[in-house]
Order: C-alpha cells, then structure tokens, then sequence
C-alpha cells in the first residue's frame, strides 16, 4: 500500500481511481498528475515503482492544498462566514442547507431525525 498525502491508498486500484481517496483530489486532477508525470493511468498502484510513487508524493505537496491543510482552510472559510453573520454563516451556524434547497419536506440530512409533533394527529 502506497503512503501519499498522509494516506494509504489502495493497492489494488488503478492509480488515476487511487489518487482519488486523497481528500482534495478528484478525477480530473488525479488524471491531470498522472499525465503531468506521463505515467499510464491504467497502471495499478501496487505496480508503481518506488520512485514514480515519491514523484507523485511531490507533485502533491508541491503544487496542491490536500487533507489537513484543506480540511482547515475550509473549516476557516466557514468560521468567517459565521462570525461574519451572513446568510450563509446562519445557515451553516443553524445546520441548515446552505444552497438554497428546500426544507419544507426534504433535508433530512442536514437537519437530523424527524422529531414528532405532539397533537398533529387528525
């Protein structure tokens, strides 16, 4: 298993799909690494050599905010949008949808459990 960014990513996986288990990369950007280091993506991780895995571990750290760091940023961006009081920082500060989705009936996910209102029997 190849250690990049601080995590294991699966050995079994082509490295294009692999690469992507690293929080801040997606498909694109891992088949943007892969060509950028002219490494056939169809190539299983576990098949890389020891130095394409270290060429891609510094591509990473090079030129790309991955895992914690963006984890922070992101929680930041959030803080100050609620320290700000927008209407998006009341959103997220109430766990509420932010995008504009509707709450009526959906939004179960962000709300929680349906809690049961006393008396609503007809």
């Amino acid at each position: 298993m190849a250690r990049i960014a601080g995590v294991n990513i699966p050995s079994q996986k082509r490295i294009d799909i692999a690469l992507t288990y690293i929080y801040g990369i997606g498909r694109s950007t891992a088949v943007g690494i892969v060509d950028k280091l002219k490494i056939d993506g169809a190539t299983r991780v576990h098949q890389l050599s020891d130095s394409d895995v270290i060429r891609i571990r510094e591509l990473i750290d090079s030129d790309f905010t991955v895992e914690g760091d963006l984890r922070r940023e992101v929680a930041m961006n959030i803080k100050a949008l609620m320290d700000l009081g927008s209407y998006r920082g009341l959103r997220h500060r109430r766990r509420l949808p932010v995008r504009g989705q509707r709450t009526h009936t959906n939004a179960r996910t962000r709300k929680g459990k349906a809690k049961p209102i006393a008396g609503k029997k007809k």
